[in-house]
């Protein structure tokens, strides 16, 4: 038995997240056939994380357990040649056995991507949201400072999924604000992250840029857990999981 860590980026546009559902295709469908397919066994693979419809990944990492002996050049070669060509195998590597791609994870970081030209581009249709305004950059780098650190972030969680988590605080360890020509990158890295907490970060510091909240919002959002005044969540088009971290190695 061997236990493949896998390092894979997608484009997940047309897909209905990473997990599997009854309701629409997803990664983790796609990804098992082909590896069931390519090995003549079924393969049951272990995400480091879970994203929702329409988002997309830079680098996601899995690991399953095989019997095959191919060899992992092998495994990235075939499985690039049979995948869609929206999802790519990064890298691959065999790991120990106890393994575990979301437990032995111990932070992630997220990118949401803004295009602020007047003018709709086409290209970024799905992998940017279209914001035709400026942004205040210094005001959303300032209350973006307020988030960095350890809190209880039940402001920014979805409502429903709140019921479903033992807790609600996480670290942040950082978050960057970078702009470039039309393109403006949110990065934003943790220990964890709650459901859509990242979509609704980035849509209270636009928010703050927009003036409709204040950085003492912010601060009573953490304080109370006040969903009201946090900011929007914004669309999935412009969410990557960007990178994910383990204490050992980086897969």
């Amino acid at each position: 038995m061997r236990n493949f860590a896998v390092s894979m980026a997608y484009n997940g546009a047309a897909y209905h997240g990473f997990q599997r559902q009854d309701n629409g295709i997803t990664i983790q469908q796609v990804v098992e056939e082909t590896a069931s397919r390519l090995l003549g066994e079924d393969v049951a693979i272990i995400g480091c994380s879970r994203t929702d419809a329409g988002v997309h990944a830079r680098q996601f990492v899995f690991n399953f357990k095989t019997d095959s002996a191919i060899p992992c050049e092998g495994f990235i070669r075939a499985m690039n040649a049979l995948l869609p060509e929206d999802i790519a195998i990064l890298a691959c590597e065999e790991a120990p056995l106890d393994f575990h791609a979301r437990y032995c994870c111990e932070g992630k970081r997220y990118l949401y991507r803004i295009y602020t030209s007047e003018v709709r581009d086409v290209f970024y249709r799905d992998t940017a949201l279209h914001y035709p305004y400026t942004l205040d950059i210094k005001s959303m780098r300032e209350a973006a400072e307020l988030l960095v650190g350890r809190h209880d972030f039940a402001a920014f969680c979805r409502a429903e999924s709140l019921k479903l988590v033992k807790t609600t605080v996480r670290t942040v360890f950082d978050i960057s604000v970078e702009q470039s020509d039309n393109i403006t990158d949110i990065k934003i890295s943790g220990d964890g992250f709650l459901h859509n907490m990242v979509r609704i970060i980035v849509g209270t510091l636009i928010y703050i840029s927009e003036g409709k909240r204040t950085k003492e919002d912010i601060v009573c959002a953490l304080d109370t857990g006040d969903r009201e005044k946090a900011g929007k969540t914004l669309p999935a088009c412009g969410l990557y999981l960007d990178e994910v971290y383990y204490r050992k190695r980086e897969y």
